[in-house]
């Protein structure tokens, strides 16, 4: 069904993220992986929201020429914002354990930016998660840490994990962005752009 919709078209995922790839793989799309080198860098008096999307943005600016012409290209960027900051990538088991003992029994969000990209169309969303823990044990928060190593994870942590298991207490939204991606939101813009595709090619 999913060949009937987007017909023989190359679809390529600008992410190296593993959570990426298998959220899109089980969402029965082939696809490739093209990783560029990106500038992640952002002016940080942006909003939230704006950081993401530039970054996302960012990612898609790789992907000029005209070996990509007849794809479909997906990059994207998640980011967790705790009381209106951005909380990026832990640098030491330390810092995910403070940030994760800042989010014990509170609100944060997690927001993920799609860019698609076909046929010289451009599109960008923004899909946000809000989800809050129980409050939970500097022991418990540390053995996560210990043991599952999130430094490679906005907010220091993933949801798909044993802290998800047994630490959240209420998600409102897509549970899969707070995984990475967005699958039911991204499935629905994908058939829009590729239908967008085929028209401007009949015009």
């Amino acid at each position: 069904m999913v060949t009937e919709i987007f017909g023989d078209i190359r679809v390529v995922l600008g992410s190296q993220s593993p959570r990426r790839k298998e959220l899109l793989a089980r969402m029965a799309i082939d696809f490739q992986v093209v990783v560029k080198e990106t500038d992640e860098s952002y002016d940080p008096s942006l909003s939230s929201e704006d950081i993401v999307r530039h970054i996302a943005l960012a990612k898609m600016d790789g992907f000029e020429g005209a070996e990509f012409d007849d794809a479909l290209i997906i990059t994207a960027d998640t980011v967790v914002v705790f009381e209106d900051r951005v909380l990026g990538k832990p640098v030491d088991e330390d810092e995910a354990i403070a940030t994760l003992l800042a989010l014990q029994g509170r609100k944060h969000r997690v927001l993920t930016a799609v860019v698609l990209k076909y046929k010289g169309q451009k599109h960008c969303f923004v899909e946000e998660t809000a989800v809050q823990f129980f409050p939970l044990t500097e022991e418990e928060v540390s053995f996560y840490v210990r043991q599952y190593l999130p430094f490679d994870k906005a907010g220091s942590y993933g949801i798909q994990e044993w802290i998800g298991l047994i630490g959240i207490q209420s998600i409102s939204g897509s549970y899969e962005n707070v995984v990475g991606l967005p699958t039911a939101r991204l499935y629905q813009e994908m058939k829009q752009l590729y239908a967008a595709g085929k028209e401007t090619e009949r015009e």
